[in-house]
């Protein structure tokens, strides 16, 4: 590619939203109490991926800085804990390079009103629903490109935790389905609005199927495309990995089921490819049967019971959409991006109770206790 069209695929911020300003003189005065070196006054932008928290771009004359701050009125707990996303990030970058460089942490909330960190910036391809026009990728390069992803994945699950004391404190322990299981239960049901089903088969199904822990490493917890960071010299290779705050230790098998609740194909339905926000679409991208396959095959790893990983993706989803859903059907957000959340949830819902009925008839062909006319019928739906 040519100089114009590297800078026109490279993730750009934009204007900061008008109820989400930062005071970039405090930032920059509290920046040089700690001996960090910028200069000039910072032209401040906004990016807009990210889960839930607030990232700022602080354009200086000499550096780019990267900042995070929770929303304004949240508690420092969970996804919103800067202290803990710093850490992990901070613990981890030793063990894997595409963590960003961590600068410095602030807990003092005179400064801007909250905790918040700055970190470098990652200059690369943000690879959201559809890659940038320029960037014109034949089958194979997209292939490689879902190969990397993967791998840095892969390599993520594979570091050894347990030789950082920082990294070893960030879990709770065994039991990390149950407590997921049970905890987006919870979730659930308080997001649930009238015009969204109650998933009661599905979490009937979760609790019955519920496997130990397969192994424990530590977890991304929100693996999607448009949280890794492409070279724009190299489009199809991984350098960096965003968006750490759900970052835990975990079942790595539960990691992956999440990631492919996102993994929309070509031949999903009609639903599901309208709400896709990552390329996974793609002439040259794996199925979700090949990720598997592949993930296992990589990591050495084997499973009876895989549909249980898929549709608990799919039910954990439905509750991050639902919550957000919630505060719009409650008049909370006006923002019409959310309006139609409830349909969302809706095919989830359909796509777990399919997943379901095929594992079920699975398990009901393997018995071999069926009678024949029924045996028939359990094969086909096996197939499809």
């Amino acid at each position: 590619m040519t100089a114009a069209q590297t800078s026109a695929v490279i993730d750009k911020p934009t204007q900061v939203r008008e109820s989400e300003t930062l005071d970039a003189k405090a930032v920059t005065e509290w920046l040089k109490s700690q001996n960090i070196d910028v200069q000039g006054t910072p032209e401040v932008s906004q990016f807009s991926g990210g889960a839930s928290n607030w990232t700022y771009c602080l354009h200086y004359d000499n550096t780019d800085l990267i900042l995070r701050r929770p929303p304004a009125g949240t508690k420092a707990k969970s996804a919103h804990d800067m202290v803990r996303e710093f850490n992990i990030q901070q613990a981890l970058k030793e063990d894997y390079p595409y963590v960003p460089n961590m600068i410095a942490l602030c807990t003092d909330e005179s400064v801007i009103g909250c905790d918040f960190y700055v970190m470098e910036r990652l200059v690369g391809i943000i690879p959201r629903a559809n890659l940038p026009k320029q960037l014109d990728l034949d089958s194979s390069q997209v292939r490689s490109l879902c190969t990397n992803v993967l791998d840095a994945l892969i390599e993520l699950h594979q570091v050894d935790y347990q030789q950082n004391p920082a990294l070893n404190a960030i879990g709770k322990g065994e039991g990390y389905c149950q407590r997921q299981v049970m905890g987006w239960e919870k979730r659930y049901k308080k997001a649930k609005t009238p015009n969204v089903p109650s998933f009661y088969l599905v979490r009937q199904w979760l609790k019955r199927n519920l496997p130990k822990d397969s192994r424990t490493c530590v977890i991304h917890n929100d693996w999607r495309f448009d949280n890794v960071v492409l070279d724009p010299e190299n489009p199809t290779s991984v350098i960096g990995v965003l968006d750490w705050e759900m970052a835990t230790l975990g079942d790595p098998l539960m990691d992956l089921g999440s990631a492919l609740a996102y993994w929309v194909q070509k031949d999903d339905n009609v639903i599901m490819r309208q709400s896709r926000r990552q390329p996974t679409h793609l002439d040259g991208m794996m199925t979700r049967k090949e990720v598997v396959d592949y993930y296992l095959t990589k990591m050495d790893m084997t499973t009876d019971n895989w549909a249980f990983y898929e549709v608990f993706g799919l039910f954990r989803l439905a509750g991050i959409a639902q919550q957000i859903y919630y505060r719009y059907y409650n008049k909370q957000t006006d923002n019409p991006a959310f309006k139609n959340f409830w349909i969302i949830t809706h095919a989830l819902h359909a796509r777990a109770l399919k997943l379901i009925v095929q594992q079920e008839a699975v398990r009901a062909v393997d018995s071999g206790k069926l009678p024949k006319p029924v045996h028939s019928v359990a094969k086909r739906l096996v197939k499809n």
